[in-house]
């Protein structure tokens, strides 16, 4: 038996049938630096999935990610029992079109969709298939393929990014990512994640468990930062505090990139915990100034989020646009909430109504739903697909855009906010009377080490007053902390500057490079 799992094809971000060109395939450029230029982080990802479910089955397979149309093609000719295509709501066009190539080229072939998409309504009569696999994947395909659904699982070794750029400099591929479960019990009625999964199912149960697989990262891979790909990573406290004492009893030390809930955060008794856990990086739904959730209730935002930098862990914030109480003046209040709080980054998120969720019941059967909007506009970075008393669809693509240039003009390039952050958590961790917090500082100045090359050029490049003034606020001091390469800083000015050119003259499009690899293929032959 043979498996093929594949990502929907390329090209990306380019106005066709099957997609559009402001939905770009990258997650920074696309919807969080999307309006700073020059500055916008450009990463890519792989379908973690994919990778996730071939690591843990007995049946041979190939992971396909991000593979144009002719190299599906070939590869579905290769007499696959089944082909498992994963895919979100506005690739949904794709996926059909996949589907439908394999009846046709392949029709001894079982076709398998999976993924957010397959919560489109009616989808039993829209895409060709034999298997639907809503929510989780793993044991629903080790049931399928008739495997033990109880076997341990296995994490595979992967980055979190690849094909990275940052000013037009290539950045290695040096993190990797943890999945330790899938779903959130807070279950926010706008999330597909949780509505998706359910209630949180852990892959990773302990601390021991993180630990572990973190030694083998790099061991195998000399990888010691990591993207921790969980929708509350503390939600679980315990795990969490084993994970930090552990690195402490063996002395060695990882660091994290995790998403988390401010309510969550509060339960720790201080925020000098993250820092000893090897926090670099957290990603928060603020999503309104007002209290409309419950995980934000009595939450200082602003003191937060200070105080998380101060620490030297740059924060992202993700802002809600478009909700029930938003009128012309009020969405102001929130866009310009985001901006107060002056995080490293910042999402800002049109509301959106995607099948599975409570919002999107609510919104169907309150008749707020637009009819005959393609999926493929159905993203949450350029139009709303739904009647909204106070913006029409012109406008609340005016307005995102609007939101995102408002908040660099004000705070500056996410880049130079978080050089600024990193430079404060060396100084804070340098100077704390904790010796496993002192510690931390040494994460600081490697990263102080890769970033001062760039500081010449992003003041040489910033158009933007609060840019300027924020590198020329650290650049002294970076300068007496870290070492001195003339040469390269020479370097990365050259090549950020064609950069530069090539973004304004020419264009920024970038595709994801496709990958193909095999798992257990030798045990066919």
């Amino acid at each position: 038996m043979r498996l093929l799992l594949t990502s929907v094809f390329g090209p990306f971000g380019v106005n066709d049938r099957f997609g559009r060109a402001e939905n770009k395939m990258e997650l920074f450029h696309n919807q969080v630096t999307r309006e700073q230029g020059i500055f916008s982080f450009r990463f890519h990802h792989p379908s973690f999935g994919l990778y996730f479910l071939a690591e843990n089955i007995l049946t041979p397979a190939t992971v396909l990610d991000f593979p144009d149309l002719d190299a599906f093609k070939k590869e579905i000719k290769k007499n696959y029992d089944y082909v498992g295509i994963s895919f979100i709501i506005p690739n949904f066009a794709k996926a059909k079109e996949m589907a439908g190539l394999v009846r046709k080229l392949a029709p001894a072939t079982r076709i398998i969709l999976g993924g957010h998409g397959t919560n489109v309504p009616d989808l039993e009569n829209l895409i060709e298939h034999d298997h639907i696999c809503r929510g989780e994947g793993l044991f629903f395909l080790r049931s399928l393929l008739g495997e033990d659904t109880g076997r341990p699982i296995i994490h595979p070794l992967i980055n979190s990014s690849y094909n990275k750029k940052i000013m037009g400099v290539t950045i290695p591929d040096e993190s990797g990512v943890i999945i330790p479960g899938v779903g959130c019990a807070n279950k926010c009625r706008f999330c597909a994640t949780s509505h998706f999964f359910g209630e949180y199912t852990p892959y990773l149960k302990s601390g021991q468990d993180i630990y572990d697989l973190c030694c083998r990262y790099e061991d195998e891979m000399n990888i010691r930062d990591f993207g921790v790909l969980d929708e509350n990573f503390l939600k679980m406290p315990e795990r969490a505090m084993e994970l930090a004492a552990l690195m402490e009893k063996n002395r060695r030390f990882f660091t994290f990139g995790i998403f988390s809930s401010a309510e969550t955060l509060a339960k720790f008794p201080s925020l000098d915990f993250l820092l000893r856990l090897g926090v670099t990086f957290i990603w928060m739904g603020v999503e309104s100034k007002k209290e409309v959730y419950e995980k934000n209730a009595g939450v200082d935002f602003v003191q937060l989020v200070r105080e998380l930098r101060r620490r030297g862990i740059s924060v992202m914030t993700s802002v809600i646009l478009f909700s029930e109480q938003h009128d012309k003046t009020s969405i102001w209040e929130d866009i310009d909430f985001a901006i107060e709080l002056n995080s490293d980054y910042v999402q800002y998120m049109q509301l959106g109504p995607i099948p599975g969720t409570t919002l999107y019941k609510n919104y169907l059967e309150a008749g707020k739903l637009f009819t005959g909007i393609p999926f493929e506009e159905q993203h949450g970075q350029d139009k709303i697909w739904f009647h909204h008393p106070s913006f029409t669809r012109r406008e609340s693509s005016n307005y995102l855009k609007k939101a995102f240039a408002r908040e660099y003009a004000v705070n500056g390039a996410s880049f130079a906010r978080m050089i600024k952050t990193n430079l404060d958590g060396f100084n804070y961790c340098r100077s704390h009377a904790d010796s496993a917090v002192q510690k931390c500082s040494l994460v600081y100045k490697k990263l102080l080490d890769k970033i001062k090359p760039f500081l010449s050029s992003i003041r040489m490049l910033a158009f933007n007053k609060t840019t300027r003034e924020l590198i020329g606020t650290v650049k002294k001091e970076i300068r007496n902390i870290t070492w001195r390469d003339k040469f390269l800083s020479a370097a990365v000015r050259l090549i950020t500057i064609t950069a530069m050119i090539k973004t304004k003259f020419f264009s920024d499009k970038r595709h994801p490079p496709a990958v193909r690899l095999l798992y257990r293929w030798s045990e066919c032959s």
